[in-house]
């Protein structure tokens, strides 16, 4: 785990968007973002599949709660937007999948391996980074935290 508090960049080049209308970071303030970053062919990334499944039905029902995934392909057969439906599908994610097929988005991290995991807190800075398989509950806790920190937030007089 790394905590930095920097900024999270803002998705860039994402060529479509599964089980959502196209989404950004900044209407996303005020919210606990998960951003898992995976591509369909990679075997870690499929043992992570099953604990984010949970950790999205765990939090979904809270309204402060955002899991994307941002699917950045390793080989040119991920890239295909049909290929990434079907593994979706297969997977049973219900959740927002960004389509980083340039990895655009993947570099703005500074990602190098799948699967990479960040939580981005409601004033949009990161708070929390993983690399690889593991740590669920310590990401699972994360969430949580955050989501407290969020309901203890004064309401200023614009809101």
């Amino acid at each position: 785990m790394k905590r930095n508090d920097k900024i999270a960049p803002e998705f860039q080049d994402i060529q479509g968007w599964i089980n959502s209308k196209p989404l950004t970071l900044k209407e996303m303030v005020g919210k606990v973002v998960f951003l898992d970053f995976w591509t369909y062919g990679c075997v870690n990334c499929i043992n992570t599949r099953p604990h984010f499944r949970r950790l999205y039905q765990r939090f979904s029902s809270d309204g402060n709660f955002v899991m994307i995934g941002v699917h950045t392909p390793e080989f040119p057969y991920e890239r295909n937007p049909e290929n990434v439906r079907k593994a979706v599908i297969g997977f049973d994610l219900e959740y927002p999948i960004a389509l980083d097929s340039g990895n655009t988005t993947w570099k703005l991290y500074g990602n190098h391996y799948w699967p990479r995991q960040a939580i981005i807190d409601a004033e949009g800075k990161i708070r929390y980074e993983h690399v690889g398989e593991g740590n669920y509950e310590e990401m699972e806790n994360k969430v949580s935290e955050l989501l407290a920190e969020t309901r203890r937030a004064p309401v200023s007089a614009s809101q």
